[in-house]
């Protein structure tokens, strides 16, 4: 490749500094939610941190929501790796489902950060609007991904059309052919409601213990989340036929 090519195909000198700055707006932001909390972030104070004028952060951030959608985004990748680094390592028990040890990845990440996770699952920012099918929705989707590779790698799409789904309505099922899959093939929309309802259940036991609802059991925490994810795990394949003629 001549030295010409090569010089177009690398980022400009401008270009490397402004996604320098970018990060570092971008993790300056961070800093202020952890310490005062999503509902306090303040590209003023952003600024301020580092030695800029709000005028200028504008330069790489238009709106206080180009800001958002990056911390959101940003965080939904981090969580992302949370979970996949999870899968990739061996766990404490060789039994163990990766359905669950993708669920512990992502329990141990929002303990961890308890603030971005309430930036993404908590309460809304007032006037905060994600773009549709912007970057926060392709970040979310590349988290469910790894669910759905976790609770339905190894079926076929026959078995995953014959999820034991008789107590959801036409209508319902209907709608979720319509319904965007993370990978980008769809899936049958009986396993679209079972992949659903099984986040729905593991993100409300992560979100009672992050905002200090299952204090109570102390230390004890941990064992009836593995247990509750094992139940789930247990309860969502039995929905799933062995074999489909």
């Amino acid at each position: 490749m001549s030295t010409d090519r090569v010089a177009a195909a690398s980022p400009s000198l401008r270009e490397r500094r402004r996604a320098v700055a970018i990060q570092e707006i971008v993790s300056a932001a961070e800093s202020h939610i952890v310490e005062h909390g999503p509902h306090a972030l303040s590209l003023r104070a952003v600024a301020r941190s580092l030695g800029m004028t709000v005028q200028a952060l504008y330069h790489y951030f238009p709106s206080r929501d180009d800001l958002v959608t990056a911390l959101i985004t940003k965080a939904y990748d981090d969580l992302t790796d949370a979970v996949r680094g999870a899968t990739g390592t061996a766990a404490d028990d060789p039994d163990l489902p990766g359905l669950v040890i993708a669920a512990e990845g992502y329990r141990r990440w929002a303990l961890d950060h308890p603030e971005r996770f309430q930036l993404l699952y908590g309460t809304p920012l007032p006037h905060y609007e994600a773009p549709v099918d912007g970057p926060t929705t392709e970040a979310n989707r590349r988290m469910s991904a790894v669910f759905e590779r976790e609770l339905f790698g190894g079926y076929t799409p026959s078995q995953l059309a014959a999820v034991d789904a008789r107590s959801l309505s036409p209508a319902f099922l209907g709608h979720l052919e319509h319904v965007s899959a993370p990978g980008g093939e769809a899936l049958p929309p009986p396993a679209t409601a079972l992949l659903l309802s099984a986040w729905g259940y593991l993100h409300g036991m992560v979100s009672l213990e992050v905002f200090g609802h299952t204090g109570f059991l102390g230390v004890h925490q941990a064992e009836l989340f593995r247990v509750a994810m094992r139940n789930l795990h247990e309860d969502v394949h039995r929905r799933i036929p062995a074999a489909v003629a």
